[in-house]
């Protein structure tokens, strides 16, 4: 791509802000009628078919591409087959596989049909695939090898699972076989008129406390994501032209987020399909030098990248410009605080300022940066600066403040619950809420402050909202713990660790202590051929105790071969703080 910046261009305007203009300027547009289907599927393939709407690889080698036109064939073919089976409206379908063509096509089918698509991930033991199953008494599952053995097991105890499709490795083992049973189908199907408030995904989502949650998720929901996408995307699908009549390379997007979780398919997927554009799904364990492979080889510009994703990154490979040609326009972050220290990496290797973005399954999107948008004439503009660490600022279409326990806002530079109003900054309503918590209307009721029609909806996740609207991550509200009368925010610690050529990862906790309450203790994962040792230790401490206040250093810290993470990447800090209460029990 040539040309040189003109003048008035965002190199001229770098520092300019537009977030208040961005949010005057939004109304939400949200139509009665709406489906996922018809917005990321079936009007592509009415207009450009023959677009590459999925591009697959395996790390075995095995490649292949399918466009929308192929999509939606597939995704009639299987609607018609699961209405044979007896689904429709608002049947659950569990959809159990990784990053690959059927997923997506399993999704379009079940949307069209007005049922409601479970994703479970493939990484599910039988245990957690027969509660979600039991649970959401879902009738029918589709499967491929990467689960099929603890689907198998798992049937065993949920009469009500009738129908097993089996895709790929998995063909022969359940009641139908994708490849052999699809073609038996027509491939037109008439879709099931669906309301935008109809439930569109049942996602289950663990909480602090009891079994998993089912968080139910309309069709509007996409739409209430959507200027998070575009933002946090710099202003996705444009890409940033250097003169007039320049375009750049297509839009081509990859996440290593599995699209089992609202990560994936919120974030990724089904937002890459409502614009029409390709998205790299590749089937295989992440590892640093193979991500920069596969961008490099499908010429990815666009990225949803988790900060674990973006540490390894940083430590395998410290100055990527040197060995691999890089296409990227933008990378989203989120699940963890990114810290200074990847957001340096991002900036200086990778040609990006990273885009921080928060939200959660049941009000998703909300919160982020956007350092590049286009003004009313589709010129290049600035959206507004980020600031390494913040979480961002509210997306437009969104009205998110720092609340306490009683609901009222707290007064800037005061830890808070953050929290989303169901009514925007202009009154009107908001789409990204979710309907609800699958047969359990306690939970839901206890997830908002206020009057139905004028609440908030509370994340438990704590932040600061500084005098600009920036937002500063503190920690999940059960992360946050006192040490000797200080509250300690585990985040800022752990970055700081990182930060270090010895550390690979880290999780902050608090370890038990009959004198001061509790004092901060580190699990460490250290970077390939470092040895442990008490000069380590010592060493670590010095560190961050040379950067941070003097009481935020760890006390104690324990180095461990691999933190415990969730499926979707998140550090698992409570498995941590149970082990060292487990340990003081014991004493």
């Amino acid at each position: 791509m040539a040309g040189r910046r003109r003048p008035g261009s965002l190199a001229a305007s770098a520092g300019a802000d537009r977030h208040a203009l961005l949010h005057a300027r939004f109304r939400w547009s949200v139509p009665k009628r709406f489906n996922i289907a018809q917005a990321c599927c079936a009007r592509w393939a009415r207009s450009t078919p023959d677009a590459v709407a999925i591009r697959w690889e395996h790390e075995d080698g095995r490649a292949a591409s399918c466009t929308y036109g192929e999509l939606q064939l597939a995704a009639n073919r299987l609607a018609n087959l699961l209405r044979a089976r007896g689904v429709g409206r608002g049947d659950r379908v569990a959809i159990v596989m990784p990053q690959r063509f059927e997923t997506a096509a399993a999704h379009m089918a079940v949307f069209q049909l007005g049922a409601v698509s479970m994703p479970l991930s493939m990484l599910f033991g039988p245990d957690a695939l027969e509660y979600r199953l039991q649970h959401s008494e879902a009738s029918v599952a589709i499967v491929d090898e990467s689960a099929i053995d603890a689907m198998l097991v798992a049937r065993a105890a949920v009469p009500g699972l009738h129908t097993l499709v089996a895709v790929g490795g998995a063909q022969g083992r359940g009641d139908l076989d994708w490849a052999d049973a699809l073609p038996a189908h027509r491939g037109r199907f008439t879709p099931v008129p669906t309301a935008a408030d109809d439930p569109a995904v049942l996602i289950y989502t663990s909480g602090t406390t009891g079994p998993p949650k089912g968080a139910l998720i309309p069709h509007r929901a996409l739409i209430g994501n959507l200027t998070g996408f575009v933002c946090s995307q710099n202003w996705y699908p444009h890409l940033d032209p250097l003169a007039p009549g320049d375009t750049g390379p297509p839009a081509v997007f990859w996440s290593p987020a599995d699209w089992a979780w609202t990560g994936g398919l919120m974030d990724a997927l089904l937002p890459t399909l409502y614009f029409g554009r390709e998205i790299v799904a590749y089937q295989g364990r992440f590892a640093p030098e193979r991500a920069f492979e596969l961008m490099q080889r499908h010429g990815v510009t666009h990225s949803f990248l988790f900060p674990t994703a973006l540490k390894a990154m940083m430590k395998a490979v410290p100055e990527p410009r040197e060995r691999y040609r890089l296409l990227l326009r933008a990378v989203m972050s989120a699940g963890e605080a990114v810290g200074d220290a990847v957001f340096a990496y991002c900036r200086e290797q990778l040609g990006v300022t990273v885009n921080e973005m928060f939200g959660q399954t049941e009000i998703n999107y909300i919160v982020g940066n956007c350092t590049r948008s286009l003004d009313a004439r589709g010129r290049v503009a600035a959206g507004w600066p980020a600031r390494p660490g913040s979480m961002g600022r509210p997306y437009p279409g969104h009205r998110v403040a720092v609340i306490d326990d009683d609901g009222c806002e707290c007064p800037r530079g005061t830890p808070g619950d953050v929290a989303v109003h169901r009514r925007d900054v202009h009154g009107h309503p908001d789409p990204v809420f979710f309907l609800g918590y699958w047969k359990d209307g306690a939970a839901t009721q206890a997830k908002f402050t206020g009057d139905p029609d004028d609440s908030w909806c509370r994340t438990g996740d704590m932040a600061v909202m500084d005098d600009d609207g920036y937002l500063w991550y503190q920690g999940r509200s059960d992360d946050m713990f006192k040490a000797a009368g200080y509250r300690i925010g585990p985040s800022e610690i752990e970055n700081c660790l990182v930060k270090h050529p010895a550390v690979a990862n880290a999780a902050v906790v608090p370890k038990p202590d009959a004198e001061r309450g509790a004092v901060v203790k580190a699990y460490v994962v250290l970077t390939a051929g470092i040895d442990a040792g008490p000069a380590l230790v010592a060493q670590l401490q010095a560190h961050v105790r040379g950067k941070l206040a003097p009481y935020e250093y760890p006390k104690e810290i324990e180095f461990i071969d691999a933190l415990p993470m969730t499926t979707t990447g998140k550090v698992q800090r409570r498995v941590l703080r149970l082990r060292e209460e487990e340990r003081a029990r014991s004493k």
